[in-house]
């Protein structure tokens, strides 16, 4: 037993004294492994006469559980220091200032076609989208495109090959198309329902093509369509909208005129121009007694109602389309349409808006 108390506190004293979890190993293999000293002694108990083994076996199993017990709490007072260890090291100064990370910019449409959607959201309209590649009725047929058109030359409109059916199929030449499906929409509901036609009040944004490239056109642009249909709207609900929302838009005060125009889909038809400067080589909206085309108006044709549906002798309504582009050029003074779409990343630093702003009425349009 004498040499039991020597073994025990040899053994405890490399455990206390085991720097990390691998001495520790190696001490409790040398002590409880397979051919350690605790171990031999243990079977070592078969050689001992009964009275011997009665006192020597008890004495043993005590001192492997007491080693044990000794081993674990080492092992998890070494694992925590090597914690604290790790964690001093590794430690950040949250005092510091954050790393400078790159941030991107919203392009010139996305910022003008949100712009718009604040200003005609806040009149009532709704966002109404279609398709890139319509059909023949929808982008012709239905808006009183006579089959002679020259909108149907392929000079302007990209064909594409026929659906089974025979239909031709195009990559659509305006947003129009997305007035025809909300109006044969809105017919079918009233239809199901068995109630007259609900009003009807929507913009349309969206990608465009026709076959044009200059520094003011593209093969592919961005305009934004608006559609009212109801029982009683008239011109004048029609001017006073877009005049409101030119001087929304440009956040100045901007004159307008609405000049007879001819539109096949629209009777009486009508371009809408605002007023401008040129000063120091740049265009000034709102100033100035030089005129501007901005966009295209008008009631919606009468030929247009029938086509989807829509008895013209009880509804009327009014139509209009502008550029999302051109309204960026004018707005923030950009000069080529054709660098809108290069995508230089240098260009959309200078131009672009920050993702932080989102634009609305109470703190401005833009940032």
């Amino acid at each position: 037993m004498d040499d039991t108390k020597k073994l025990e506190d040899e053994i405890t004293a490399a455990i206390v004294g085991a720097s990390d979890e691998a001495v520790l190993e190696a001490v409790r293999v040398d002590a409880l492994g397979k051919k350690g000293r605790v171990s031999l002694l243990m079977r070592g108990l078969g050689k001992m006469v009964p009275e011997e083994r009665q006192v020597a076996g008890p004495a043993l199993n005590a001192l492997k559980t007491r080693l044990n017990d000794l081993i674990a709490a080492r092992k998890e007072a070494l694992v925590e220091l090597a914690l604290n260890a790790r964690l001093a090291t590794e430690k950040v100064d949250i005092s510091l200032p954050a790393r400078p990370r790159p941030m991107g910019a919203i392009h010139p449409v996305s910022q003008v076609m949100d712009e718009v959607a604040v200003i005609f959201g806040d009149m009532g309209f709704a966002v109404a989208e279609g398709p890139d590649i319509e059909d023949d009725f929808h982008n012709f047929t239905a808006l009183n495109f006579p089959p002679d058109h020259p909108a149907r030359d392929q000079h302007d409109t990209f064909f594409l090959n026929e659906k089974n059916d025979g239909s031709q199929m195009v990559l659509r030449t305006h947003t129009s198309p997305v007035q025809i499906r909300t109006m044969v929409a809105a017919v079918e509901r009233a239809k199901k329902a068995g109630t007259d036609l609900e009003p009807i009040r929507i913009i349309a944004p969206g990608r465009t093509y026709r076959c044009d490239s200059d520094q003011t056109h593209t093969p592919m642009f961005h305009q934004i369509e608006g559609l009212v249909i109801d029982k009683e709207t008239h011109m004048g609900h029609l001017k006073g909208c877009l005049t409101d929302f030119m001087a929304t838009f440009f956040e100045t005060k901007v004159s307008t005129r609405f000049r007879p125009h001819h539109f096949p889909f629209t009777e009486p038809s009508a371009e809408m121009d605002i007023g401008y400067a040129r000063k120091d080589g740049q265009i000034l909206i709102g100033q100035g007694d030089d005129w501007m085309e901005i966009l295209g108006c008008g009631m919606v044709h009468p030929n247009v109602l029938i086509s989807v549906g829509i008895d013209p002798d009880i509804y009327q309504g009014f139509a209009f389309g502008m550029g999302i582009d051109r309204l960026a050029m004018l707005k923030y003074g950009i000069p080529d349409l054709r660098d809108f779409f290069a995508a230089d990343a240098r260009w959309l630093k200078h131009y672009g808006f920050s993702p932080l702003h989102q634009p609305n009425l109470a703190t401005g349009l833009s940032s």
